[in-house]
């Protein structure tokens, strides 16, 4: 198996295991929050998973702009070095690229401020 497809199979497989564990962890919250009468909200699993999808969001959102922005940028250089006209476009869409991880740092810091902090 070259190394890409190795990579890209345990990328998969480790976005699964997250999916299970957050779909695992709210079926906990309903069934804890059910069953006793005193439920501390601040150390509660719901904590723990905002935290964790505030992570997954900037992770997954960098990595992608990452991914993006090697193609992009790559593109954006050699046409440039052919006509000098389209640095213009070449900056656009760099930009562009940019722009997919400020949005996940965005998303990010909504999650992390629903985090229940006692006060």
């Amino acid at each position: 198996m070259k190394g890409k497809m190795k990579f890209y199979l345990l990328l998969g497989f480790f976005q699964l295991v997250l999916i299970l564990i957050v779909f695992f962890s709210v079926n906990g919250i309903i069934f804890v929050a059910a069953q006793t009468e005193s439920f501390d909200y601040y150390n509660s699993p719901t904590a723990a998973i905002l935290a964790i999808s505030a992570a997954i969001s900037l992770s997954a959102s960098v990595i992608g702009s990452a991914m993006a922005l090697k193609t992009v940028g790559t593109a954006a250089i050699s046409s440039l070095s052919e006509r000098e006209e389209s640095f213009f476009k070449s900056f656009l869409v760099v930009a562009l690229c940019e722009a997919l991880a400020v949005y996940g740092l965005i998303v990010a810091i909504l999650l992390w401020t629903k985090i229940p902090t006692p006060t």
